[in-house]
């Protein structure tokens, strides 16, 4: 018997939850954004009314007021979010404890096992629980009912806002093959122009292709085109109370002006560091990477990474590893607007490593930094997350302060 998934999509998340407090902007053009007094000058959200002049995600400040002048600017503030994440969550809980969050705003649910309690199809439970969710937040969704996760993603996709859509084995190639190939799910700009550049336009004719030659060209990622074009995806939904996989763990600051030489720059690593390594001793775990993004004024952007002889959490061993990468790829006469530091290739616990004999001050190093890490973890666990912090970011004029706020903090640590 085929599964029945739910997959909800809140509309326009960020932009409805800042409208609540807001009434007075109901039916104007509306976009949620970083304070552009410190240069976090990007759209983050937009509403509905604010997307009919195709205002854009990500796109800067200027940009979007060029297309819509009447744009208006809210702040964001990303622990209403979590919060209303959360609230909303349990609604669906009602429901079946097969809940998966894919991101902050949207979910899985599998249903399969409700329809006979409930007496109801997934259709109705779609609808009922949309209602619930507008009557108990007021708060608008999309939800797509399908018989896998990948089409129920695409139908909550298919018809916004406030809106069902089912796809099922009889209409799913109605529906889905006659969109575009950049439509299918996972399927960049990138991945798109190579689709093109193989006369494969449409979601079908990726279905239609011959899955050897996907799988030559794209790898493994060929084989998920094919299989997702074909419905033949047929990945569980996890229970909600599952341990969520990390891939990387990341922060990154817009900085408030240029930095400017190494300075400037080791001030702004050795922040960001320490923010990615209390997140991964928070959550018990270790990166055996590290990953530097840069962006400079113009908006272009390096990426680089490395691989460390161990896995760690230290503070300490990720800023160096950090900045090595920094001193090989980036002339410091050039000037950064945003730094991201990530740690990846993540694991759980401690590591199963052989030390080395021949190399005893550097693990005596090692355990130092672990030992100067616990004590300021122990100290903000005691005194308040700001209690202590690197001497560098007091009174700096980049815009890197540990007395910033909590929604800022977490917007950092979800890039």
């Amino acid at each position: 018997m085929d599964r029945t998934i739910l997959h909800c999509d809140m509309n326009s998340f960020y932009a409805s939850v800042e409208l609540l407090e807001h009434p007075e902007l109901d039916g104007k053009p509306v976009a949620v954004c970083g304070d552009p007094h410190s240069r976090h000058g990007i759209i983050l959200a937009k509403n509905e009314e604010a997307k009919k002049y195709k205002v854009q995600t990500a796109e800067t400040i200027w940009q979007a007021r060029r297309k819509c002048p009447d744009l208006i600017l809210l702040a964001a503030h990303h622990y209403k979010y979590e919060r209303f994440s959360k609230i909303i969550n349990t609604i669906y809980l009602r429901y079946t404890d097969l809940v998966e969050p894919f991101s902050i705003d949207e979910s899985w649910l599998d249903v399969t096992g409700s329809l006979s309690k409930f007496g109801m199809t997934g259709k109705e439970i779609a609808d009922e629980i949309r209602e619930t969710v507008k009557t108990e937040t007021g708060l608008r969704q999309s939800v797509g009912v399908s018989f896998n996760k990948i089409f129920a993603k695409m139908g909550s996709d298919y018809k916004k806002p406030d809106a069902t859509t089912v796809i099922t084995r009889e209409n799913y190639k109605d529906i889905l093959w006659p969109l575009p190939a950049r439509d299918l799910i996972f399927v960049g700009k990138s991945t798109a122009a190579k689709l093109e550049s193989l006369n494969i336009r449409t979601i079908g004719a990726i279905a239609q292709a011959d899955p050897s030659m996907l799988h030559r060209v794209f790898g493994k990622h060929g084989d998920e085109m094919y299989r997702y074009a074909n419905g033949l995806e047929d990945s569980p939904v996890a229970r909600y109370d599952a341990a969520r996989e990390y891939k990387s763990v990341g922060n990154g600051i817009t900085f408030r002006r240029n930095l400017q030489g190494r300075e400037d720059v080791r001030t702004a690593v050795v922040s960001l560091s320490d923010r990615v390594s209390v997140r991964l001793r928070k959550h018990g775990l270790r990166a055996s990477g590290v990953k530097v993004d840069i962006k400079d004024p113009n908006l272009r952007t390096i990426s680089r990474q490395m691989q460390l002889e161990s896995s760690t959490n230290s503070s300490a061993e990720i800023a160096k590893a950090a900045m090595d990468l920094i001193d090989r790829n980036w002339r410091y006469t050039d000037p950064i607007r945003l730094i991201t530091v990530t740690g990846i290739n993540i694991s759980e616990g401690m590591p199963e490593e052989q030390i080395s004999l021949f190399e005893p001050v550097l693990e005596e190093k090692r355990k130092q930094n672990e030992a100067i890490d616990a004590a300021m973890d122990s100290i903000r666990d005691k005194f308040g997350k700001y209690s202590i912090m690197h001497g560098g970011a007091l009174g700096n004029d980049m815009g890197i302060s540990y007395k910033e706020s909590e929604e800022e903090e977490i917007e950092y640590e979800e890039r």
